[in-house]
């Protein structure tokens, strides 16, 4: 190795000033080869100790390059006056210790940097609601970011505000033109609206929106150079949320064939491919639940704790609470059909402590008692978070009036019914009622629920009035029960409000039971039926009516002497007779029974069967009467006599051939 010149020799002698360095850095971090900007950084805290501006370099730089543990243990390691709390707890949020995260952010100043970076930990945490109002905050620091507007509306979107999304992109400024999008290079922006379109139910407009969202995409990700797997890659939930909207809409093979696609093809990110997974189960539903399993076990890690789950690649921070309930949930339904009844209740107990107070998850534990046939036990629990939450136990509520109805607990049935005044009144739910009410033996009961829901629909002034529908079902249900007047007065109700005939003849046929003047007066308004002016009505009331007669009866035709000459006239064919046969000569009459089996000929004579009678059995038994007379020694005579009383024949001696016996009988 060449001795070193004296020049770098002292070159290296002489230390770097610290300003250089810091140049060196920013030329670094300029280039983004934020490893040696960090190298750097550590060359200058030699040079100057606790240096907080390299200090903040250096842990800057480490959480640019991924190293977060690095920028966590460099914290750590310097002990200086300046706060850190902001970047350990962006540390944090970016290994998911999101709780610790937040607690480090409590009590900060609430700046523009803090405020985003907290929104960012509520909206993963799944609290949509503070995580709005940290956007709300934000807005007064006026950051004109179109990131910030499309966090805005997925928080919104995520929240279940949906409806809020509207005023909400007025208020941001948000200009959703073709033109506006292409300028602002924002397929995120797009795709969000298309969500909040989704919730509102406008589905034509949502796919719209999102086959804007995907030109968009394709041609911001072309211009960047990405190759044709790669764009399908990254406009990977654009895809699936179009395929969603396809199956609200009723195309189910090809809302299906994408999701086959991109499972089979791997061409999504694992929240994509989660996410395609459970919809595309719910679109088998209960077909082939193996398969479906298997699908959904690729996506759950196995874990020895029990109660305890855990989603593979981090999905648990990349979906969203209601996208792991709905795979959650699905894995519990394929469960119950696959009869595999103890994993369905392990997996519903990790539920209730993953998502409490949750609707859905308390259902599925209530399906799962049904599956054990403990209905009792369902319905406590479908009571008891009914009584917690009656704002929001509408689902619990209908799902507890099923079980009961099923096993014959008509009275809680109908109470659950009761208890949702929403549709208390709508035409389901008091047929429902009415019938629960029936079954109970209450028939007035039954005929007050149908007063109410006529009294409801009296003072509704919603579109589509069913006044008419439940008068008339009051009246024929009045009028079965003996409740004659009533039944009357609704027909009248009927009649002055609508004039139909249907309506006049129940009036008619009532109030002739209570009102004979009624009747007589609204009979006159019925319009008579063609063909009965030539008949007597007193004379068909003296007659007794039709008689049944036993056996058929000759009915008189008169038929016309026309028809009588056509069928008189037939066309005469001459005989067709075999070959070699001479009509002339036909020699003896063939038999007429020729073609009667054998035993229904005239001729036939049965054989004579043999009357002695025979012993069944195995070769070489004896009766038990032969073998008690030859154990007595008993007479000739009394071996006759036993004989005649049971038919028994003697085995010892062979039978006769059929030969014999046509002698023996011919003798």
């Amino acid at each position: 190795m060449p001795p070193k010149s004296k020049a770098a020799a002292v070159a290296a002698a002489e230390p770097v000033s610290v300003e250089d360095l810091f140049t060196t850095i920013h030329r670094h971090i300029q280039a983004d080869e934020f490893a040696q900007a960090a190298s750097v950084a550590d060359q200058v805290l030699k040079a100057a100790p606790g240096d907080e501006d390299a200090v903040r370099c250096k842990v800057v730089a480490q959480i640019k390059a991924d190293e977060i543990d690095k920028a966590l243990a460099a914290m750590r390691a310097e002990r200086l006056p300046i706060d850190l709390s902001y970047y350990k707890a962006y540390c944090y949020y970016r290994q998911n210790k999101l709780e610790e995260a937040l607690d480090l952010l409590r009590g900060q100043e609430e700046t523009a940097a803090i405020l985003q970076l907290e929104s960012q930990i509520l909206y993963r945490l799944g609290r949509m609601n503070d995580c709005i109002n940290s956007y709300e905050k934000l807005q007064k620091f006026k950051i004109d970011s179109m990131d910030l507007k499309i966090n805005i509306i997925a928080a919104l979107v995520a929240a279940g505000r949906a409806s809020e999304v509207q005023a909400a992109m007025k208020a941001l400024k948000v200009d959703l033109t073709t033109r506006a999008l292409r300028d602002a290079r924002s397929f995120e922006l797009a795709y969000n609206s298309a969500c909040s379109l989704i919730e509102n139910k406008k589905y034509s407009e949502a796919k719209e929106q999102l086959d804007l969202s995907k030109r968009i995409g394709k041609e911001e990700l072309m211009v960047e150079d990405y190759g044709e797997d790669e764009i399908e890659y990254e406009l990977a939930p654009v895809s699936a949320q179009l395929a969603y909207v396809q199956q609200l809409q009723g195309q189910s093979q090809e809302a299906m064939q994408t999701y086959v696609n991109m499972i089979n093809r791997k061409s999504a990110d694992s929240s994509s491919l989660a996410v395609a997974t459970t919809n595309l189960i719910s679109l088998k539903g209960t077909k082939d639940a193996a398969d479906s399993l298997r699908k959904l076990d690729r996506l759950i890690e196995k874990s020895t704790a029990p109660n305890q789950l855990q989603l593979i690649e981090n999905l648990d921070f990349k979906l969203s609470p209601r996208q792991k309930e709905a795979l959650y949930s699905a894995r519990v339904l394929l469960l119950l059909h696959a009869n595999k009844t103890d994993q369905a209740h392990e997996l519903v107990s990790g539920l209730l402590g993953m998502f409490r107070d949750s609707v859905f998850t308390v259902l599925l534990q209530a399906a799962v008692h049904v599956k054990e046939k403990k209905v009792q036990k369902a319905e406590e629990v479908l009571n008891q978070y009914a009584a917690k939450h009656p704002e929001n136990s509408t689902g619990v509520l209908l799902a507890l009036a099923q079980i009961a109805a099923n096993a014959n607990h008509f009275q809680l049935a109908a109470d659950s019914l009761s208890k949702i005044p929403d549709i208390q009144h709508m035409p389901a739910t008091v047929a429902t009622l009415v019938a629960l009410k029936e079954r109970l033996g209450d028939s007035n009961a039954a005929a007050s629920v149908l007063d109410a829901a006529i009294q409801w629909w009296k003072n509704s002034m919603t579109e589509g009035n069913k006044l008419d529908v439940f008068t008339r079902e009051a009246a024929a249900f009045k009028l079965s029960h003996g409740r004659d007047e009533e039944a009357c007065v609704l027909y009248e109700e009927l009649v002055k409000s609508h004039g139909s005939i249907e309506a006049l003849a129940g009036l008619v046929a009532t109030a002739a039971r209570t009102n004979l003047e009624k009747a007589e007066q609204y009979e006159k308004k019925l319009k008579p039926l063609p063909g009965l002016k030539g008949v007597n009505v007193e004379a068909l009331e003296k007659t007794s009516g039709a008689r049944h007669v036993e056996g058929p009866q000759d009915m008189k035709v008169d038929v016309p002497e026309e028809v009588k000459k056509q069928k008189a006239k037939k066309r005469k064919r001459k005989p067709r007779y075999p070959k070699g046969f001479d009509p002339a000569n036909p020699g003896p009459p063939p038999d007429p029974e020729r073609w009667l089996p054998r035993r229904e000929r005239s001729s036939y004579r049965p054989k004579r069967k043999d009357k002695r009678a025979q012993v069944r059995g195995a070769q070489g038994a004896v009766t038990r009467e032969a073998a008690v007379s030859n154990a007595g020694g008993s007479s000739k005579g009394s071996q006759t006599t036993s004989s005649s009383k049971t038919p028994a024949a003697n085995t010892d001696q062979p039978k006769a051939s059929n030969k014999s016996r046509k002698k023996k009988s011919r003798s």
